[in-house]
């Protein structure tokens, strides 16, 4: 008998509980042994729940009980979820989390907390909801060097620019109707100024590339800067804007990694991607490219990840398996200056300065654009490039990669 602890009973943690309790027989056989629920922590009443004698309200119960054998991190946040995960693995209890922010800050640190005291630290639903990419980045790419990681990884975002392309609606519009459906919080910041990606994109580059990568070291843009007449320019070429995170390996080992809103050509099964779906692509030097598709976010998607690590743990409480990565470092990352790509650019000019500026050009046209409105794609170069010969037009209104 293997007995769980889950800490906050939110949207994924009940989503844990009940899939916990349906799908018992089944993760049984796959853990090999049954596995109980027997806590939930939680500050609050729940007199309603199925699982109301389950509650305890005081993580020491948790802590002290040696029949505990994995703890179940779903409160959020890097305060006192990191107390906690600390204090459980220090109490030989195998950890598993949905919990990017604190993962992508500190899991270096928790991971080398876990293997020092022999237990699991397990995080596959902090990436991608209820894709599969921790375990297959980790496994079945394990014979290849990572080349690159790309992808669409918070679904708000994806949701956002879908409406705005689909429907015709503002940026103001689509985030409104979004709050509306559940897909964003009364507080959108993490998701539409870009956090929640650069999160996900430090975890994936992490366990890629074998060194800790840290939020602060991520150049991020958000969407919230992208307007109808962005949206209709892309369209009018072919495109799609998404918000993507990028992780590219550079010759000697380190990395360029952000994330910012692109235009994507239309045959790049990214541009495919709609809603609150989430994909990321992983280029390995043996395998080439892969795709991974599915909900990245919703309580369900995101349990099914939680629950498979705790499996995962179950199964190898005698045996243990590490999930590993050296620590960070300032100079493990290097400018994006480096990338070199054809870049979208709208501003007020004449068509006469941007080909002085810039040479040939591809200009585009929208409906109802307003006189003097200019827009274009450019030829591959660095955004030092790209920024040199826009000093000599004056400020421009949009500036987006070109993936």
């Amino acid at each position: 008998m293997v007995n769980v602890a889950i800490l906050g009973y939110g949207v994924v943690g009940s989503g844990v509980a009940e899939v916990l309790t349906e799908n018992a027989n089944q993760i049984g056989r796959k853990a090999e042994e049954d596995i109980r629920l027997k806590y939930i922590l939680d500050v609050r009443e729940f007199p309603d729940s199925p699982f109301q004698d389950k509650f305890v309200h005081d993580f020491s119960v948790i802590e002290s009980d040696p029949e505990v054998d994995i703890v179940v991190e779903t409160i959020g946040g890097a305060r006192v979820a990191k107390e906690f995960t600390e204090r459980a693995l220090k109490a030989g209890k195998s950890v598993v989390t949905s919990n990017k922010e604190l993962v992508a800050e500190h899991g270096y640190d928790l991971l080398q907390l876990a293997e020092a005291h022999g237990v699991s630290y397990l995080f596959e639903a902090s990436v991608g909801g209820g894709i599969p990419i921790i375990r297959p980045l980790n496994q079945c790419l394990a014979a290849n060097e990572i080349e690159e990681i790309c992808g669409i990884l918070n679904g708000t975002t994806n949701y956002i620019l879908t409406r705005m392309i689909r429907a015709g609606l503002s940026f103001e519009a689509a985030l409104k109707e979004a709050q509306r459906n559940g897909y964003a919080e009364q507080d959108p910041t993490a998701d539409i100024e870009g956090h929640d990606a650069c999160r996900k994109i430090c975890i994936l580059s992490s366990l890629a590339f074998g060194r800790h990568i840290y939020p602060r070291q991520v150049p991020t843009q958000g969407i919230t800067k992208i307007t109808l007449a962005d949206v209709a320019y892309a369209e009018s070429c072919g495109h799609k804007i998404k918000l993507l995170g990028r992780s590219v390996r550079q010759s000697g080992g380190k990395l360029c990694i952000y994330v910012a809103p692109h235009l994507v050509n239309g045959e790049n099964p990214m541009a495919g991607v709609e809603d609150v779906f989430n994909a990321i692509t992983v280029r390995g030097n043996a395998v080439g490219d892969v795709m991974f598709y599915g909900r990245g976010a919703g309580k369900r998607p995101t349990a099914s990840a939680v629950v498979a690590d705790v499996v995962d743990a179950a199964k190898h409480r005698n045996t243990k398996k590490y999930l590993h990565w050296g620590a960070g470092a300032e100079d493990a990352v290097v400018s994006t200056d480096v990338l070199e790509n054809s870049w979208y650019v709208r501003m007020t000019g004449s068509v006469e300065a941007v080909k002085g500026a810039f040479g040939e050009v591809s200009f585009l046209a929208r409906s109802g654009a307003p006189e003097g409105e200019i827009a274009f794609l450019t030829a591959s170069m660095s955004e030092p490039a790209l920024n040199g010969k826009l000093a000599e037009l004056g400020e421009a209104q949009s500036v987006l990669r070109v993936l």
